[in-house]
């Protein structure tokens, strides 16, 4: 085909509009699937860069790497969902160039496609580490089924291994690899597990589950070498000269945006690409949603780029919804985050932070409690730890258009009835 043809996809199908997806993952399937379920009778092309139809990646730190989810129920929308919904795909294909001036998106397979409105859902990819080793055999990071399957794969025969990065991915790693025998040790630099996501008290109960399964956590550590044998990862050297020993290293020290087409089509970029409180890039015609895009959350009172499934359905929906004229001028999905570590399941409405005053219900010893955080007097998120009904309960609040409770309120009970708060100290610093 050559390279001087377009291919309208809305007129071939006879229809008179045509949006495009750039991103196959679950933001980009979901503003898909969402366009058809408000309605939307045009074309809609959804261009990925893996090979597979769209499948959830939650379970390939959890279900799928332990072997309880199979490859089959990874698929988004199943079975003859898939072909009800009509789409164009152009898979195993990646984003060339944006020509925004006759709004056509070059593939690198040489085809040239029109749209009316393009929506980039494209994602992040993990950060790599810039150190000696990293290319070594038995040194992945977790992003495709593919390297969960590698993963997997290792994880048949027992040995050391070490997870550079204690945030949700390498948490999770790390469990399901102690369960499968591993011996495990984290490595964080920062000074506590999942300090970006979570409060002392949740960071302090998570390493406390790891340790009783046997998991080494190394805290305010960084790795500056993999060493190897015969082409295969041997051990890691920290920053205070400490050698582990390493079958298997898996990084997971957070992703970056996927962001180069943008910046090549000059929109606006500034950590992740820049949208309005429409989800709408400095160009109209062109929209971009979750891991991708920087937005104005009206929860955190400030611009946000979320890497969460919860962001990415939400944020796809509501796309979908304005395109077709179902859905407000301005994005007011709650940022929810979960993570299932063992038998422990943490749930997150909000969004945190460090100078937060923080409230607790329930006795962290029980293994069943929830941590109210404040700002400004103002709730600004709740972390809950095997305590779904403090989650549900808060979420319906964020999304209800009441006002939200101060902290006197909560102790007064008249918000959440049921729950009994103990005042916790703000954060100390450090």
């Amino acid at each position: 085909m050559g390279d001087d043809r377009v291919i309208s996809t809305a007129q071939e199908r006879g229809d008179t509009r045509a949006i495009l997806v750039l991103g196959a993952g679950q933001a980009g399937f979901q503003v898909a699937a969402s366009l058809r379920d408000f309605g939307y009778r045009g074309c809609v092309t959804l261009v990925g860069d893996e090979p597979h139809w769209p499948y959830r990646r939650p379970p390939l730190s959890k279900g799928y790497l332990e072997g309880s989810d199979s490859a089959g129920t990874l698929a988004l929308r199943l079975g003859a969902n898939q072909e009800s919904l009509e789409l164009v795909m152009r898979l195993g294909k990646k984003g060339l160039a944006i020509d925004r001036s006759s709004n056509i998106v070059t593939l690198d397979s040489g085809e040239r496609i029109g749209y009316d409105h393009l929506v980039i859902a494209m994602g992040a990819t993990p950060r790599a580490l810039r150190v000696p080793g990293v290319h070594l055999e038995g040194v992945l990071s977790l992003r495709t089924v593919e390297h969960a399957e590698a993963l997997r794969n290792l994880f048949r025969e027992p040995g050391d291994m070490v997870v550079i990065g204690g945030g949700f991915i390498g948490m999770e790693v790390a469990a399901v690899a102690a369960k499968a025998g591993q011996r495990v040790t984290v490595v964080e630099a920062e000074d506590r597990v999942m300090s970006r996501v979570v409060a002392p008290e949740i960071s302090g109960y998570v390493a406390s589950e790891h340790a009783a399964h046997g998991v080494s956590i190394m805290t305010g550590r960084c790795a500056v070498a993999f060493h190897g044998r015969s082409g295969r990862v041997s051990a890691v050297e920290l920053d205070d000269g400490v050698r582990l020993p390493a079958r298997i290293v898996l990084v997971g020290v957070g992703v970056s945006p996927n962001i180069a087409l943008a910046e090549e089509a000059a929109l606006t970029v500034d950590n992740g690409i820049v949208v309005d409180g429409s989800l709408l890039t400095s160009d109209e015609r062109i929209s971009a949603i979750g891991d991708c895009s920087s937005f104005p959350s009206v929860h955190a009172r400030r611009r946000v780029r979320l890497e969460s499934v919860q962001n990415a359905v939400d944020q796809a929906k509501y796309v979908a919804g304005r395109l077709t004229g179902m859905m407000g001028e301005v994005y007011q999905g709650t940022p929810c985050f979960w993570t299932r570590q063992y038998s422990t399941s943490i749930q997150i409405a909000g969004i945190g932070d460090g100078n937060d005053e923080r409230w607790v219900s329930g006795d962290p010893a029980s293994g069943k409690f929830s941590i109210f955080r404040f700002n400004g007097g103002t709730l600004s998120c709740v972390e809950s730890v095997n305590s779904s009904a403090d989650h549900a309960a808060v979420r319906k609040l964020f999304s209800g258009g009441m006002p939200l409770p101060t902290p006197r309120e909560l102790t007064d009970a008249q918000f959440l009835p049921k729950l009994s708060l103990e005042r916790v100290a703000a954060a100390e610093s450090s």
